[in-house]
């Protein structure tokens, strides 16, 4: 396995991989893994010649009162688990490498990211969408995996792809979840035993809106008064939004027709914890 650190290098490297053909994989993450992230690594290896992986913890996505400085880190750990993964090439930038000094350029998709955690993280994805794209610039991915707990980014980042006409195909893989039903989530590390106890409530509301909507009910309200009240019964739990959109342009819908997203945000004490589901009522 192959450790980068510098944007040149990793550049180099994915040219002589081009020139012989290869099949490159990329999997851009903010390290401290779990099996989500392993799912989409695991992905990479088995359908792709080669895997890049990216471990950068990306200032511009977090606010000024955000988790940045104290977001998880184990870098050591995560190079570990990545070589017993059978990973080729990880690319493990510093700040000042992605963003040089006099850095100015960012890139932002209209409307889709200021919905759901955009409108409680203003700027967020305009980070997100500013990394990933010089990511792909840098590495050259002929396709990149991302997961569906980050439900608003993988259709951001998807039109951000046909918008400036990628030559990068996105897939995206389902939640990994523990056996209780709770998604895999970086952020859980700061939960303690009762915030992982409390934390459960946002599947039983996801649950419950699949329930309801299966059962045949339409009203969106309806829903997501029912998610509302399970989510409050829980103490520790604040929500910060729970919504039914539309899955192309994430508006909201009153009544569901055909396919729709379920999706939450909510603190448990500190740990800001987001989840969601996608439902058809033609399954």
């Amino acid at each position: 396995m192959k450790i980068y650190k510098k944007i040149d290098e990793i550049k180099e490297e994915s040219r002589k991989l081009k020139a012989t053909g290869k099949f490159i994989g990329f999997v851009p993450t903010m390290g401290f893994f779990h099996e989500g992230h392993l799912s989409l690594v695991r992905e990479s290896v088995k359908k792709t010649d080669c895997t890049v992986v990216s471990i950068f913890v990306n200032p511009t996505q977090f606010g000024p009162r955000e988790d940045f400085k104290s977001y998880p880190r184990n870098l050591e750990k995560d190079l570990e688990t990545l070589e017993k993964e059978g990973i080729n090439y990880v690319f493990v930038p510093d700040n000042k490498e992605i963003y040089p000094e006099g850095y100015r350029t960012y890139v932002e998709v209209h409307d889709l990211q200021d919905k759901l955690c955009g409108e409680s993280r203003p700027g967020h994805f305009r980070g997100v969408c500013t990394v990933v794209l010089k990511f792909f610039n840098i590495i050259k991915p002929d396709v990149s995996f991302f997961g569906q707990k980050d439900a608003q980014q993988a259709i951001i980042l998807k039109k951000m792809v046909r918008d400036l006409n990628l030559d990068i195909k996105i897939e995206i893989l389902p939640i990994v979840r523990d056996k209780d039903g709770m998604a895999l989530s970086s952020r859980n590390y700061y939960l303690d035993n009762d915030g992982r106890k409390a934390a459960l409530c946002l599947f039983k509301s996801l649950k419950s809106a699949r329930e309801m909507i299966m059962n045949g009910e339409k009203k969106a309200e309806k829903i997501k008064r029912r998610m509302k009240e399970i989510i409050q019964s829980e103490p520790l739990a604040k929500i910060d939004y729970i919504e039914i959109v539309d899955m192309d342009n994430l508006e909201h819908m009153g009544k569901i027709e055909d396919e729709a997203l379920v999706a939450l945000a909510a603190f448990i004490g500190n740990a800001r914890l987001i989840d969601n589901m996608i439902v058809n009522v033609k399954d």
